[in-house]
């Protein structure tokens, strides 16, 4: 299993603000929602950085996420091992397969494939 990227989640109700702010840093919207607005760079385009106020399918809102590229065997790893299942695998409308996962630490976090 490879991870493609990390990308902390930012819980804001500040979207259009926080788009403005760190679009002064260089940051490039690359998704929008309405309810999760993505940013990056565009000359390293897996920095990123999302912000939302709330996670639209999901009972909690993830602290970061992990794209890696075989996002079953990441589950089945995680279940394996006994990890909390915070959130069941599944299959988003906006092209992405995702679950989530408590750490040690209590931070919620999305692991996911895009379709």
């Amino acid at each position: 299993m490879t991870v493609r990227r990390i990308m902390p989640i930012v819980q804001s109700d500040a979207l259009e603000e926080s788009s403005a702010f760190y679009g002064l840093l260089g940051l490039k919207e690359v998704m929008n929602h309405g309810w999760i607005l993505t940013l990056a760079s565009p000359s390293h385009p897996s920095a990123q950085v999302s912000f939302t106020p709330g996670d639209r399918t999901a009972p909690v809102t993830p602290d970061m996420s992990i794209e890696v590229d075989d996002v079953d065997t990441a589950y089945e790893t995680m279940r394996a091992r006994g990890a909390e299942i915070v959130y069941p695998l599944s299959d988003e409308e906006w092209g992405v397969r995702r679950f989530f996962v408590r750490d040690p630490n209590g931070r919620v976090v999305n692991v996911l494939s895009h379709s």
